[in-house]
């Protein structure tokens, strides 16, 4: 997937001002980052808009994503343009083999399966393959960590065919509700591609 390398190839800039010649302070044009406690407010406001209009409700309250951003950074992935961001992506490690009402506000250092609480794209950006691309940046990043076996998530019937075109497979319901929402559980096997870890690079 070519597209995913998104970064702008631009030539010399060639300037007739006067201003005095130093050093151009730039911001690459697409940039993929783990995310920190400092971008929780920005996180937040994407998250609230992509899902209150939906399903009324938001998988993190701001206090969760500072949680999760503070506590496992490295499980987090943003796509920013020019400085701003447009999508992202936060995880944590959890230890059982299906979901439970604990995993949606803890992480579990030891554990081997990434808990995906949630992928977002602010509202400008979408239709855009936006959402694929990262959500395909991020499962390439999780091969590379050594402790991840498989990363997992919850969602609503009609975002099934989404993750499934990402290559995760459906598990059954979610044991999980939130007021009148029921949800699948979707899983996705990292070291089943444990040829595609050899040679990705890691």
């Amino acid at each position: 997937m070519s597209v995913v390398n998104a970064v702008s190839s631009m030539g010399p800039l060639h300037m007739r001002s006067p201003v005095p010649r130093g050093r151009r302070h730039t911001l690459p044009a697409s940039e993929f980052r783990s995310l920190s406690p400092e971008d929780a407010i920005s996180v937040f406001e994407i998250e609230r808009e992509a899902f209150i209009s939906v399903s009324g409700e938001c998988p993190l309250h701001l206090d969760e994503v500072r949680h999760f951003l503070t506590l496992c950074p490295e499980l987090s992935l943003g796509w920013f343009e020019e400085g701003r961001l447009v999508a992202f992506v936060i995880g944590s490690l959890w230890d059982q083999e299906r979901l439970t009402t604990d995993a949606l506000t803890l992480h579990k250092p030891h554990g081997t399966t990434v808990h995906i609480h949630v992928l977002a794209v602010h509202r400008t950006f979408r239709q855009q393959g936006k959402g694929s691309i990262l959500m395909w940046r991020y499962l390439q990043y999780l091969r590379c960590l050594p402790y991840v076996r498989r990363a997992v998530l919850m969602c609503e019937d009609f975002l099934v065919p989404f993750y499934r075109k990402s290559g995760f497979k459906v598990k059954g319901p979610s044991e999980i509700t939130v007021g009148p929402l029921a949800f699948i559980e979707m899983r996705y096997s990292v070291r089943g591609h444990a040829f595609m870890r050899r040679n990705s690079g890691c």
